[in-house]
């Protein structure tokens, strides 16, 4: 009986270190395979469908129907001394207004009291496209950001004529 007994927990322990040597190279070669796999779950998301919009789909739908744009992006550019905003135009008849000359266009950041306005070069002249509109092309304007008091993370509108983009988040 004692014989038995001293079987059974040779046994025992023989199960454990057997349990613990298997485990111990598992886990360290889990580690790497984890590691490797970050960057790979990273950029998966970066590309993910779900992430979620800047604005809703009834603000997406009214630009697209009642103004012909899309894909409105408001960044900063130039170390955050510029502002720009762009958008795809859709259909050109109806963002006819956003392109024209005679207009001149305003970023306005409510929580730092600011209206940025796009600057005026010598030999430039307005830093904005203003060429004739063209379905499916992407158009920008840059505001001047003196001072930086727009950031990024800021909720700011632009106003060109009657358009008006609200809750544009700045990137």
């Amino acid at each position: 009986m004692n014989k038995k007994i001293t079987q059974w927990k040779f046994m025992l322990l023989a199960g454990v270190l057997a349990g613990s040597i298997v485990i111990l190279p598992a886990k360290a070669q889990s580690k790497p395979a984890v590691q490797n796999s970050a960057p790979a779950q990273k950029s998966a998301a970066a590309h993910s469908p779900y992430k979620p919009s800047r604005f809703s789909k009834r603000a997406e739908m009214y630009y697209t129907g009642v103004w012909g744009v899309d894909s409105l992006q408001v960044k900063t550019v130039e170390s955050g001394e510029m502002i720009r905003f762009s958008y795809r135009i859709l259909d050109a008849s109806r963002a006819k207004v956003l392109n024209d000359k005679k207009v001149n266009p305003v970023l306005i950041d409510e929580k730092a009291h600011v209206k940025l306005v796009v600057p005026q070069m010598e030999k430039v002249g307005q830093l904005r496209q203003s060429s004739t509109p063209e379905s499916g092309r992407i158009y920008w304007i840059l505001f001047s950001n003196t001072g930086r008091p727009v950031k990024r993370g800021d909720h700011v509108r632009v106003e060109i004529g009657n358009f008006r983009a609200d809750e544009l988040v700045v990137d």
